[in-house]
């Protein structure tokens, strides 16, 4: 998919590609910045051939990896992909984010992986922890970081307000919210993070959640059962 508007609209200063990966269809997402064709991969859960195919067709440079969280299904595939990238690039590819409170959940890869049967996982450690307030760069596009704790401790979403787009992981999706009964979950926490944060950013912001279709923070402060009485 691309963000993008009319026709004859000015190109959108950046792209994404949804790649549903395992048994799980976890979107990861391939993004990257119009111009320079620079990108990033985010949630690289598994199926790294398929992955690497779309950054291929794309004709993408990835120079980094980003994580919303520590579950086995949104960063099983981080490490292997590293590799294959850098094989390629001949540059150390690194891995951002999530909150370093996700740091036991990411710890548990491997057990989390054969309980679900991902087979292609293999252990990862993050280059940079990232905490509310931070900063990542998509070529020369800036994305905000907010920590929003509740389906894991250590969620993060990547806002970009120029645009009004965000990767919020597993914290919202359209007509529902993330699992708060895993390790580390905690339901009043999740709704916090997301009326506190999320909805504040305005109607019209478009999310991609870790699994199913897009929405709006507007649609899901409506229709979202789950924030219907606290929004």
């Amino acid at each position: 998919m691309s963000i993008s508007s009319a026709d004859e609209a000015p190109e959108p200063p950046f792209r994404v590609a949804i790649i549903p990966v395992t048994a799980f269809q976890q979107n990861c997402a391939l993004v990257w910045e119009t111009a320079s064709r620079r990108g990033a991969v985010v949630d690289p859960g598994g199926d790294v051939e398929r992955i690497l195919r779309v950054i291929a067709e794309a004709d993408v440079t990835v120079e980094k990896i980003l994580i919303t969280h520590g579950h086995v299904d949104h960063i099983g595939g981080a490490a292997a992909l590293r590799v294959r990238l850098a094989e390629t690039s001949g540059s150390a590819i690194p891995i951002e984010g999530p909150q370093r409170d996700d740091q036991p959940i990411i710890d548990g890869l491997e057990a989390s992986a054969r309980k679900f049967g991902i087979a292609d996982a293999r252990p990862m450690h993050p280059d940079r922890w990232l905490e509310e307030g931070d900063a990542v760069s998509v070529g020369d596009i800036r994305f905000e970081v907010l920590h929003c704790p509740g389906h894991s401790p250590g969620s993060v979403v990547y806002v970009q307000r120029d645009v009004g787009f965000a990767f919020v992981g597993d914290v919202i999706f359209q007509r529902s919210v993330g699992r708060s009964d895993l390790f580390g979950g905690d339901h009043s926490q999740l709704i916090a993070s997301i009326r506190d944060k999320l909805l504040p950013l305005g109607d019209d912001v478009a999310f991609l959640p870790g699994h199913g279709a897009m929405s709006t923070f507007g649609e899901e402060r409506r229709h979202n059962p789950f924030l219907v009485p606290v929004a």
